[in-house]
């Protein structure tokens, strides 16, 4: 479907990759993995051509489309939620543009002989693969798909008619995937879309993702979400790609098989190095030796050194230990909060004990992160008592913190002026456990990327001692690693713990007590992520069974007298006949021209796939203008025979036939 070969990407000082090939196939699952700065990004865009190689070649079939997920900068505006969501089946009038320059083109090599019969098979083929993606791109009903994926991504339908442009950044990513999922690329491409999705809209995707029938390629710091949807991972280290038969989970343990491999070669390399020097050195100013002693140096010159890559592991951090609290170190009592007329919540209460570990869930806009900030107590509330606890001691990180870093600061500065006592003396092991090494610890503030950003901030927060630590997204533009040291040094924090997450993977070693907002209140739920996301699967399954049983108890407790409902029933019957039996001679109708129609499309799509029709230039596009008008006169037909069974199932619900 579209392959790289031999691409290279240098930038000032830093080489990306260099002579690296990449094929990606006809519905894969692939994931890009490696730290950040590595060129994952990068490499996508490449592949989107975005960006120009600096050498190689990129290569892709004719019909593969191509849809890219950047990480930020997407705005929309001009038109409304539903109207520019809808602009993804634009393409639709290319496919039809493209039947028609393949018809074009048949009837004129047609007419050219034998010579031209490979490239008139080849069209023929093309057009047979444009007509089936067309007939699957309008093979179901637009609106009712925009809706279906704007719902599943977080919005309700009173925010179809709103103008685009008041949705936030995070929203404005949501549009621009629903555009992309409609769209239905052949490789879809998407870099880090769990990012600005709540846990509900995350669990949507993932399932919408699995049942995708075209090529995926993921970036993304979610184990649990890669494990799930990749089968195969392509890793960008020191340069290179190196691809692993299985997802995330597979490439972990099998990098430690190569990378044990990779350190017993290394260090044979440097042995058989060290015993060439030692012949070198003992045997340079013997003229007799002379001729070994110029061969073991040309040996030196052709070999090709071992890099070992940086080691993931022994890296770890610990919190300075926080001061002893009471037993309750935070009470909300009847705290309400709105925003002009959005309410929030209304009379919530909270407590938060010594030993908590909570993880706040629910979707996006229910208030997560501004009970977070309640709690901080930098976000004022227009009711109720707000009560610290006893030596009370919080450590706040923000989803925003990254911008309140001073530019002209440099990495080390900026821990520097807030660290004291003897932490000062671990400030560059600190930095290194998030990816902060050599000399990046003297670059400013101002030149970092926003990953680099989110990292320093975060890093600033933990220096101060703190028994209660409210972490609001700190994983998002976190890579593995840094996000693997933060989990430890947090599954050994000594305090308790507030984490606006939706990452499944972080917070399940991590979290005692799951928070769900719903609806303006708090549900509680006791143990790890996995036990909320069973509780809330028994609810929903129970609600289903339960408002199934409540139909059949409604439908038997009626009150009214047995000759009295008789006589209602006969009538309803009567008033239904009356109705449906014009409805159902409309709806035979409609089934007789749909299969008339289905019949003599297939007669005229049997008659396009013969070759031979094309050397009559006429009957092909007579054929061609056939098929359109049938394609579009059974669109209408089955739009009418589902009007017309809408409208008796309106009148009889209960009706089969």
């Amino acid at each position: 479907m579209i392959s790289l070969n031999a691409v290279t990407k240098e930038y000032p000082g830093k080489t990306l990759f260099r002579d690296v090939s990449l094929r990606i196939g006809d519905n894969e699952r692939v994931s890009i993995v490696g730290a950040n700065g590595t060129g994952k990004s990068t490499l996508m865009k490449i592949i989107t051509g975005e960006i120009e190689p600096d050498s190689g070649e990129i290569a892709q079939s004719r019909n593969n489309t191509v849809g890219y997920l950047p990480q930020d900068g997407i705005t929309h505006n001009g038109r409304t939620l539903f109207d520019e969501s809808s602009t993804a089946f634009d393409d639709i009038i290319a496919l039809h543009e493209r039947v028609d320059t393949l018809s074009d083109e048949i009837s004129k090599l047609s007419n050219q002989g034998e010579t031209s019969e490979a490239l008139l098979h080849r069209r023929v083929e093309e057009l047979g693969e444009v007509q089936h993606l067309l007939e699957h791109r309008e093979g179901y009903n637009i609106e009712t798909k925009v809706a279906q994926v704007l719902s599943g991504l977080g919005f309700h339908e009173r925010d179809f008619h709103r103008p685009t442009e008041e949705f936030s950044g995070g929203w404005q990513m949501r549009i621009a995937l629903a555009k992309l999922l409609l769209r239905e690329p052949t490789i879809l491409l998407l870099d880090e879309p769990t990012n600005h999705l709540d846990l509900e809209a995350l669990q949507w995707l993932e399932e919408y993702l699995n049942g995708y029938d075209n090529s995926l390629v993921l970036i993304s710091h979610d184990r649990q979400f890669l494990d799930n949807l990749t089968k195969r991972t392509i890793e960008i280290s020191l340069g290179k790609l190196t691809e692993y038969s299985g997802n995330y989970s597979y490439y972990v343990d099998q990098k430690v098989l190569r990378m044990d491999q990779q350190r017993a070669a290394y260090e044979n390399q440097q042995q058989q190095i060290k015993q060439t020097m030692q012949f070198v050195d003992r045997f340079r100013y013997k003229s007799t030796k002379a001729r070994q002693v110029q061969s073991r140096l040309r040996m030196l010159e052709k070999l090709d050194p071992i890099e070992l890559e940086d080691e993931e592991g022994g890296i770890s951090f610990d919190f300075p230990a926080p001061p002893q609290p009471g037993r309750i170190l935070m009470e909300l009592q009847g705290v309400a909060k709105s925003y002009g007329d959005l309410l929030l919540f209304d009379n919530l209460d909270l407590t938060i004990e010594r030993g908590d570990r909570m993880a706040f869930l629910g979707v996006n806009g229910a208030g997560k992160s501004t009970l977070a900030r309640i709690i901080a107590g930098i976000e004022p509330f227009q009711a109720g008592t707000r009560k610290p606890g006893h030596n009370l001691a919080i450590g706040y990180y923000a989803q925003n913190q990254a911008e309140e870093l001073v530019p002209q600061h440099t990495v080390f500065q900026t821990l520097d002026l807030v660290a004291t006592g003897e932490v000062r003396k671990r400030l560059r092991t600190l930095l290194g456990c998030f990816m902060f090494s050599g000399d990046d610890v003297n670059k400013l503030v101002a030149v970092l990327s926003g990953g680099e950003k989110s990292r320093l901030a975060l890093a600033k927060m933990l220096l101060t001692p703190s028994n209660l630590l409210i972490l609001d997204e700190p994983t998002n533009h976190l890579d593995m690693r840094s996000k693997a040291v933060l989990q430890d040094a947090l599954s050994r924090f000594q305090g308790s713990a507030v984490i606006v997450s939706h990452d499944r993977d972080f917070l399940e070693p991590l979290v005692n007590k799951c928070i769900d907002f719903h609806n303006g209140a708090l549900r509680e739920t006791l143990g790890g992520i996995q036990d909320y996301l069973r509780k809330r699967s028994d609810e929903q399954d129970e609600f289903r069974l339960r408002n199934a049983a409540g139909q059949v108890v409604e439908r038997k407790s009626a009150t009214h007298s047995d000759r009295e409902r008789k006589r209602e029933e006969a009538e309803q019957r009567q008033e239904r006949y009356r109705r449906i039996k014009p409805l159902k001679k409309r709806l035979e109708r409609a089934e007789r021209l749909v299969e008339s129609l289905e019949k003599k499309r297939a007669e005229v799509e049997s008659a396009l796939a013969d070759e031979y029709t094309y050397r009559d230039e006429n009957k092909a596009r007579t054929l061609t203008n056939q098929y359109r008008d049938l394609s579009l006169d059974l669109e209408n037909a089955l739009a009418e025979w589902e009007n017309v069974q809408a409208e008796i199932d309106a009148v009889d619900p209960l009706s089969t036939d």
